[in-house]
């Protein structure tokens, strides 16, 4: 048993536009109708958001399929990383934009990361979290990367805003190009199960 996420992560809007777009896109579908501007704390698991909006009235033009009922919408703006999967906080694997070097950090079907290849992304991505600037060296060649600049697997992202959506039927395609669109940046997309 477990509750279901679906996530939409904007990897490219800077901490200083990411209220107010993230406003917008309340707007939008508040306007669309797929949420309601009515909070609710229930079925909100997000460890960054305390609340999410309540699913609107057309909620199933978003789904693929009829599904079931929604759950909320945590909308979440702030420097954070992200990670689908169950539970587990570390990225898969980094990879450096320079050198193609791929730091494996969870090497499946082992369980527990590799906390020591895991440990300077850690404490990198602390800093950004607190300043928005945060450095990996890379050893192989031998420079120091933006950590927003490594590469990383598709169901870790770090970012500044993004939505959960909370025991939701899968998203369509379509829905999530149209929020694509309406942030006007690349997105991560993944789902999760807390």
């Amino acid at each position: 048993m477990g509750d279901f996420f679906e996530r939409i992560v904007d990897i490219e809007v800077e901490q200083d536009d990411a209220g107010p777009l993230a406003r917008e896109l309340v707007d939008w579908l508040v306007g669309e109708g797929v949420v309601t501007r009515e909070l609710t704390r229930d079925g909100v698991y997000s460890m960054q958001a305390e609340h999410g909006h309540v699913p609107g009235p057309n909620w199933a033009a978003a789904v693929d399929g009829p599904g079931w009922e929604p759950g909320p919408v945590a909308v979440i703006v702030g420097r954070s990383s992200y990670c689908g999967g169950q539970g587990f906080a570390e990225a898969g694997y980094a990879e450096c934009p320079h050198c193609d070097t791929r730091v494996t950090i969870f090497d499946y079907p082992q369980l527990e990361p590799d906390y020591v290849a895991w440990q300077p992304f850690s404490r990198a991505i602390e800093e950004w979290e607190q300043s928005g600037t945060a450095v990996v060296h890379c050893t192989t060649c031998n420079r120091d990367v933006a950590l927003r600049d490594w590469e990383w697997d598709d169901g870790f992202a770090l970012g500044s805003l993004a939505l959960d959506f909370w025991g939701w039927s899968p998203l369509s395609d379509d829905f999530v190009e149209r929020i694509r669109r309406r942030l006007g940046h690349r997105i991560n997309r993944h789902m999760g199960k807390l």
